[in-house]
């Protein structure tokens, strides 16, 4: 692997870092590019080439993943969830966390979870990780 390539990969591992702490926050490409000190279509590619799944599918799936653990606890309303992740639409996150986890939100949230409670998070992050369409039973294949 070139020193070029190398490089490269440092700098999206920060971007996607930054999208892994700062989830909530508003990040578009533009912001996320220049944390990875590149020009945005040229993070958008090499993200892609990189992890699979563009910058922005990416943050949703992070998004989402807090909003599972979110809703699991039961006190916030969907609407308070929404926001807490950084989603300014109801209607868009609503229509996200079904497509990932194959529910609404809603029904999600009114649903028992006791299974999910005792395991590390460590374990769950990777059992629980919303991919298109269902939840995932074992490890993300895209890892």
């Amino acid at each position: 692997m070139k020193r070029q390539e190398l490089d490269d990969l440092v700098r999206l591992r920060r971007a996607r870092d930054r999208i892994d702490r700062d989830y909530a926050e508003p990040l578009d490409v533009t912001e996320l590019a220049r944390t990875a000190l590149m020009s945005p279509g040229h993070f958008s590619r090499s993200f892609r080439a990189a992890y699979g799944e563009t910058p922005y599918s990416y943050l949703m799936t992070r998004r989402i993943e807090r909003a599972k653990a979110l809703l699991r606890r039961g006190d916030l309303s969907v609407t308070e969830v929404c926001f807490a992740v950084g989603c300014t639409s109801l209607g868009s996150f609503s229509s996200r966390f079904t497509e990932l986890v194959g529910e609404t939100p809603s029904a999600y949230r009114a649903r028992r979870h006791e299974g999910e409670v005792a395991v590390p998070a460590c374990v769950a992050k990777i059992h629980t990780r919303p991919v298109r369409g269902k939840e995932t039973s074992g490890p993300d294949p895209r890892s």
